[in-house]
């Protein structure tokens, strides 16, 4: 018979191995979600494709991953997190495959949707298996930490993604992600498990179902209702459409070619500030789920973070400011407080029944793939729309005026999370049903 110090030991490493085969997981999910901002140049090329048409076939991915926010939550709650480990693998792995092998834009586009079919429910996934494997009291924690690793595919698609695009051709890039994805799913099939339970474990956190008070539905469609009409809820995802849809947006596909066309960088120096910009998102992720944890509030560093967002914006606009040591302070400056939406997570998960979660992760979520999939393609439209006609070696040049006018839809969608920072409910870092 074991004794508790063996048990404990067993416990540690099931549920790290679990977090590791979903966070390498997650890092591909951010990989696919900022690639195409470096790689931009090789698809306009290779598809002859306008601003537009670029902008949709990097949205694709977010809107479908938008669409598929309520039902990962749905899938998270109710078949739990292994499944959405294996085949979320097997679908983005296909997706990642087929984008490579494309040889029409019609045909990127299909892959392009399968890899965001297959990520769309990880993050959610993990927010559920954190929530049941870790105690309450670190979740802002955990939450910043998966941040800051799956940010860690962003920063392999900026400056790394580069240099790589040197040696080997963009279609070789995503096929061998694809293979890694089809890995990972073996892996979640041999090592994920739903809960501490499936494998004897007492849970570390006692109180769900305890609160007789809120009975919970055994129908989905019901607890999904009842989540929806919780007006708190609302902000959090207003504060990710507006903040998060610019910033990825920007980071994921338009700020490379904004640096190239206005301020004449290469591609590679160009990903550079882009790398800055990501690491700092990173490490935001991490201080604010840390430092709300440490502090026991939500609502103050979330509107911390929005306020230095939209100043950063507008620097961004209007200052004069120079590549280089401005440009990476800058760009540092925009990641780092955009990070701020991570405790939106938290602060979902904290005012709704802690065994509905996955739901209340995954309302919050879709308005940062929705404002994504809007910003993209709109970015695009709004500079196709006063191009001058410019192009070289078979991509669109635009201005800096045809950016400025794009950035004027960013800082609208800004300001709609700015309004609604003030609308936060405060939890203490702390579940209503604890």
């Amino acid at each position: 018979m074991e004794n508790p110090g063996s048990e404990g030991i067993r416990f540690e490493i099931t549920r790290w191995s679990i977090f590791a085969i979903l966070i390498l997981t997650y890092i591909l999910v951010y990989f696919h979600r900022m690639a195409p901002g470096v790689v931009s140049e090789f698809l306009m090329a290779s598809f002859q494709i306008s601003g537009t048409r670029l902008g949709t076939l990097s949205a694709i991915y977010f809107f479908v991953y938008a669409f598929m926010q309520i039902p990962s939550g749905v899938i998270a709650d109710t078949l739990g997190t292994r499944t959405s480990a294996v085949y979320g693998n097997l679908i983005a792995g296909a997706g990642s495959i087929i984008f490579g092998f494309a040889g029409s834009f019609e045909m990127a586009c299909v892959g392009r949707l399968f890899v965001g079919l297959g990520v769309s429910v990880v993050f959610v996934s993990i927010m559920k298996s954190n929530s049941v494997w870790f105690h309450e009291r670190v979740f802002g924690l955990m939450s910043g930490l998966t941040l800051l690793l799956g940010n860690m595919g962003s920063v392999l698609a900026a400056g790394p993604l580069a240099q790589v695009l040197t040696v080997f051709e963009w279609r070789s890039v995503f096929i061998g992600i694809g293979c890694v994805s089809l890995i990972l799913a073996l892996a979640g099939r041999l090592i994920v498990r739903n809960k501490p339970g499936d494998l004897g474990f007492c849970p570390p956190n006692s109180y769900a179902g305890q609160n007789h008070s809120v009975p919970l539905s055994r129908n989905w469609v019901k607890n999904l209702g009842s989540i929806i009409r919780v007006r708190a809820i609302w902000p959090g995802f207003w504060i990710q459409l507006g903040m998060i849809g610019a910033l990825y947006s920007f980071m994921g596909l338009w700020g490379v070619p904004y640096l190239r066309d206005v301020h004449g960088l290469s591609r590679e120096y160009a990903a550079d500030h882009l790398t800055v910009m990501l690491l700092s998102f990173a490490l935001g992720s991490l201080f604010f789920g840390w430092f709300s944890d440490k502090i026991g509030r939500r609502k103050p560093l979330i509107l911390s973070g929005v306020v230095i967002y939209t100043l950063s914006w507008l620097t961004l606009m209007y200052l004069a400011w120079s590549p280089g040591i401005q440009g990476f302070i800058l760009f540092g400056c925009l990641g780092f407080s955009g990070a701020a939406f991570v405790l939106t997570f938290a602060a979902a998960k904290e005012i709704i029944h802690p065994d509905l979660s996955g739901m209340a992760v995954s309302v919050v979520n879709t308005g940062c793939f929705v404002g994504t999939a809007l910003m993209q393609p709109l970015f695009g439209f709004i500079a196709d729309f006063t191009w001058n006609g410019t192009i070289e070696n078979g991509i669109r040049i635009y201005s800096s005026t045809d950016y400025h006018h794009g950035f004027m839809a960013m800082l609208g969608f800004t300001l709609i999370a700015l309004v609604a920072g003030f609308r936060i409910k405060e939890t203490y870092c702390k579940n209503i049903y604890g």
